[in-house]
C-alpha cells in the first residue's frame, strides 16, 4: 500500500512542479519583488530555469512529506539528491537546447522523480548519508540565493538578450519605464 500511495504521489509530483515551474518563471514579470526576483524567473538564463524548478521541486517535496510517512532521514537524503539531479539536468537541458528548455526541464523532473521513487522503494540506506545531505542542502541554499543576486560571468547565468542576473535585469525594467 505504500509503495503504491508512493508510486501516485511522485507521478503527481511531476505533474505538479513541472506547472508550478511553468508559473514561476512568469512571476517576476507580473508581480515583481522580491519573492519574484528569489522564486521566479528574472530572465531566459539556464541558472533562472534551474531555480524554479528547483523552488518547485523542494516546494512539492515539503508538501509530499506532510502525507507520505517515511522516516525522515532517508526522505530528506534522497530528496537532497534529486534537488542536485534536477538542477544539473535542468542546467544541462538548458544550456544545450536553450530554445526548449522548459520543455525538456520538465521532462527531467519526471527523470528525477522516477529516481527518488526507486531510491524511496529499494532496499539500501540512504539516510546513513543524513548529515552531509543536510551540509549539500545549506550550501544550494546559499548558493541559490547569492548567485541570484549576484551571479558570476558564467555561460550559465548569461540571459541570452544580454544580461547578467537580477540587477540587470532590475536595472533595464526601471529604464524602460
Amino acid at each position: 500500500m505504500v509503495k503504491k500511495s508512493l508510486a501516485l504521489s511522485e507521478a503527481a509530483g511531476c505533474a505538479v512542479i513541472a506547472a508550478a515551474a511553468f508559473w514561476l518563471n512568469t512571476v517576476y514579470e507580473r508581480y515583481g519583488g522580491a519573492l519574484g526576483i528569489l522564486f521566479g524567473a528574472v530572465n531566459e538564463s539556464a541558472w533562472e530555469h534551474a531555480k524554479i524548478f528547483s523552488a518547485a521541486y523542494i516546494g512539492w517535496s515539503l508538501l509530499q512529506y506532510s502525507w507520505i510517512k517515511l522516516p525522515f532521514r532517508r526522505y530528506a537524503a534522497i530528496k537532497c539528491i534529486g534537488l542536485y539531479l534536477l538542477t544539473g539536468l535542468v542546467l544541462g537541458v538548458c544550456c544545450v537546447f536553450p530554445e526548449t528548455c522548459m520543455r525538456l526541464s520538465a521532462a527531467a523532473v519526471v527523470a528525477v522523480q522516477a529516481l527518488t521513487y526507486f531510491l524511496e522503494t529499494a532496499d539500501i540506506r540512504p539516510e546513513e548519508y543524513f548529515a552531509p545531505a543536510v551540509m549539500l542542502l545549506l550550501l544550494y541554499y546559499l548558493m541559490f540565493f547569492s548567485f541570484t543576486i549576484f551571479p558570476p560571468k558564467a555561460g550559465i547565468f548569461r540571459d541570452p538578450s544580454g544580461g547578467w542576473g537580477v540587477l540587470s535585469a532590475f536595472f533595464a525594467h526601471k529604464t524602460r519605464v
